[in-house]
């Protein structure tokens, strides 16, 4: 098992770890993102990428990933990460696969100086509760996440 960089080989398989995410997460027809989308964001032909990705391996396939970006605190005053997508396939859980992800980002964070590694998971979530809490993760139940998109965003952007 490896835990490594993405590169741009690996966005079709990116791409279907996010649509099996979102059949886990009972959205199986919500993804919109292509392949291009995703190269563009993590690896565009000009400037920085805004968007990183990890992913696992076993024997050579890509069963695993994670999808973050950077985030900065007004409070502490430096960057930390968001994990936008933390996945690993069912056949593959349990294997210590998903801790190393964590760990792999957790170690990004210390060596670059940054002080928070966060993320979000939906409340029916047991299994993947029960695992960020062995981890000694602590859930922000005090914040309520809102979200602005379609009709919403487009009235007041306009």
């Amino acid at each position: 098992m490896t835990i490594r960089e993405a590169t741009p080989d690996d966005v079709p398989a990116i791409l279907r770890l996010v649509r099996a995410l979102a059949t886990y997460e009972k959205e199986p027809d919500a993804v919109e993102a292509t392949e291009e989308h995703f190269r563009s964001a993590l690896f565009p032909t000009e400037g920085t990428p805004t968007t990183f990705a990890h992913v696992a391996e076993a024997d050579g396939e890509v069963v695993g990933m994670a999808v973050w970006y950077l985030t900065f605190s007004t409070w502490t005053g430096v960057n930390g990460i968001w994990l936008e997508d933390l996945f690993v396939e069912p056949g593959h859980r349990g294997s210590g696969l998903g801790r190393e992800l964590l760990a792999t980002l957790a170690r990004t964070c210390i060596e670059r100086g940054y002080r928070r590694l966060e993320w979000w998971v939906l409340d029916w979530n047991e299994p993947s509760i029960g695992f960020y809490k062995s981890l000694d993760a602590v859930p922000q139940d005090e914040w309520t996440v809102f979200r602005m998109d379609g009709d919403a965003l487009t009235s007041l952007g306009t």
